[in-house]
């Protein structure tokens, strides 16, 4: 009884159901982790002169794990100066916006 009062009162069950929200956020931490490896691995690949991830590869990962793509990007120090992987902060502010309206509107 307590907790069905807190959770009609939590901002999250307004637009988004509690299930829901834990499979899009496992969602978003499965795509932001699989980005952060896929640069890790081009750049290791870079490094040892082996097999490479194509750059559209990279950018489509990117375009759904954004966060961990820029994590990767910067921890990496992989794919930040190609100008077309600027597009990465415009993939996590567009994520960002996107979240915010979902669980805040």
């Amino acid at each position: 009884m307590a907790i069905d009062l807190i959770l009609s009162r939590h901002p999250l069950t307004d637009v988004v159901s509690l299930p829901q929200t834990v499979f899009l956020l496992t969602l978003l931490a499965v795509a932001n982790s699989a980005s952060t490896i896929a640069f890790g691995l081009d750049k290791l690949m870079s490094i040892k002169g082996g097999w490479r991830i194509p750059e559209s590869t990279l950018l489509a990962i990117a375009f759904f794990g954004p966060f961990g793509a820029y994590a990767g990007m910067l921890l990496f120090r992989h794919k930040t100066l190609k100008p077309k992987f600027l597009l990465v902060p415009v993939f996590l502010i567009a994520q960002l916006c996107l979240l915010a309206y979902a669980f805040l509107a």
